[in-house]
């Protein structure tokens, strides 16, 4: 019976966060209440608080249902992240590309990054969301930082700005095109265009992909 009452009480957190997704993505986040999202799922307000404390916790919960691919990619332990020590600069970019292949192709990861992105103010009781979107993305330029540092020394080359402010530009430049593509997908090939402004921009800094890499 325990397990049971277990396996129950994880079906309804999934039906919420289901219906959360659902709603965020037609009405935005700050017009969903959540009684919204209870009536949706079938529950009632109490099953809300019973596995979130608010909205923020809920939304938060939401996004970790999904694992960001250039995060993952660049997380230590994980295959690209022990590439980066034979070719940091093929690897930084495979994980880049990987990435906005990835958001192409899954409609789940791209609705809840077009969530992230286009459907949340924060505001209120938001403010644990902008937290965490600020927590994310320090770790992201972190990680590209330290690959960019190290294809520099492997390429015996100096970064022309520190790999810090390199590295801002960079992720700046990724969210900057998966924000105008979430806007209207048709617009152009995200992983196509990726792959040719990344690559100028890491000429930029005087680091090149090898020619095998640039054709793939």
């Amino acid at each position: 019976m325990a397990r049971r009452t277990k396996e129950e009480a994880q079906a309804t957190r999934h039906r919420l966060l289901d219906a959360a997704e659902t709603l965020f993505q037609a009405r935005g986040v700050s017009r969903t209440s959540l009684q919204d999202i209870a009536t949706a799922a079938g529950a009632t307000r109490g099953a809300i608080y019973w596995h979130f404390k608010d909205k923020a916790d809920l939304f938060n919960a939401m996004m970790e249902r999904v694992t960001l691919p250039l995060e993952q990619s660049l997380q230590p332990g994980s295959p690209g992240h022990q590439a980066m020590a034979r070719d940091a600069l093929g690897e930084l970019r495979a994980a880049i590309l990987r990435a906005l292949a990835q958001l192409k192709a899954d409609a789940k990861l791209r609705g809840v990054v077009d969530i992230a992105m286009q459907k949340v103010e924060y505001i209120d009781e938001l403010h644990a969301v902008r937290d965490r979107h600020r927590s994310v993305r320090d770790k992201c330029i972190v990680d590209i930082a330290t690959a960019l540092r190290l294809a520099a020394r492997q390429a015996g080359r100096r970064l022309p700005l520190p790999a810090v402010q390199a590295a801002e530009g960079l992720h700046a430049l990724i969210d900057g095109l998966i924000r105008n593509w979430l806007l209207d997908t048709a617009t152009f090939d995200l992983p196509v265009l990726g792959e040719q402004v990344i690559d100028v921009y890491l000429a930029g800094l005087g680091l090149r992909p090898a020619p095998a890499a640039r054709n793939n």
